[in-house]
């Protein structure tokens, strides 16, 4: 898979997963007719749908950044594989918060994208320092 092919189709797709589930934040905080209910409820749809949203935050942009970067800047095969992995990791990541029952027990889809995006990443890192 090569890296250059994939780049685009992998930013696009966190940066529509980083406004959709903003915009479920939206529609859920509607749902609710509150700006902050759940806030103290790990089963609150409320709080799920602001922690995944969140979290993508805090990852989705720099992910972003390193796929793109990589994409330009490598040809070896499991760099393609590393950035899609990472990208699917993070979605995985958001359905394990929101069909979780409650954030404060594990779920395996959470689990995966956690180590995915944990293990991508710094692949990702090692990738632009190899060119």
């Amino acid at each position: 898979m090569q890296p250059a092919q994939l780049a685009i189709p992998c930013v696009a797709a966190l940066g529509l997963l980083l406004f959709v589930s903003g915009f479920f934040v939206s529609v859920t905080r509607a749902r609710f007719w509150t700006l902050h209910a759940g806030a103290n409820d790990p089963a609150h749809a409320l709080t799920k749908a602001v922690r995944a949203h969140g979290n993508t935050a805090e990852y989705a942009a720099f992910l972003a950044l390193l796929i793109w970067l990589a994409g330009q800047h490598s040809q070896a095969a499991w760099v393609g594989w590393t950035m899609l992995a990472a990208t699917v990791s993070r979605y995985a990541f958001v359905a394990g918060m929101l069909l979780s029952p409650t954030l404060a027990k594990p779920h395996p889809l959470r689990a995966v994208g956690a180590f995915g995006t944990y293990l991508c990443g710094p692949a990702l890192c090692v990738a632009l320092l190899l060119g």
